[in-house]
């Protein structure tokens, strides 16, 4: 998913997301599911290298609550230029067919650039 961000690819990042009826929750509001999420993605951080930034997910850990659905919560960090963004993501799994898929991601984010209570970069 990482590499696919970085190259631009957005549509390659979105795969591993269950299509058509994902939940995305970020910045306090939901996305309108799969569609609506790659749409705001090449929105707001396509056109150029610039604008979509370099991601960077680390500190993953997955908890598999049942054979069929797990969980995880990490960190990741996008720099963007001069704005760094860090943030919190949690995602549920769900195994269909065989492949695991996301059905639910939530990101809590903030601009490190703006915020002097900012913890230090991994």
């Amino acid at each position: 998913m990482e590499a696919a961000w970085n190259r631009g690819d957005f549509r390659g990042y979105m795969a591993g997301f269950k299509n058509p009826d994902v939940v995305f929750v970020s910045g306090g509001k939901f996305q309108q599911g799969w569609q609506g999420t790659l749409d705001h993605y090449i929105r707001d951080y396509g056109g150029s290298p610039e604008r979509r930034g370099q991601l960077h997910f680390y500190n993953m850990k997955v908890d598999v609550l049942a054979p069929n659905a797990a969980m995880l919560i990490g960190q990741y960090r996008l720099v963007r230029g001069t704005r760094v963004t860090e943030g919190v993501n949690t995602r549920l799994f769900k195994k269909f067919h065989g492949h695991w898929l996301i059905t639910m991601n939530h990101v809590s984010a903030y601009d490190v650039t703006s915020s002097a209570s900012a913890p230090e970069a991994h």
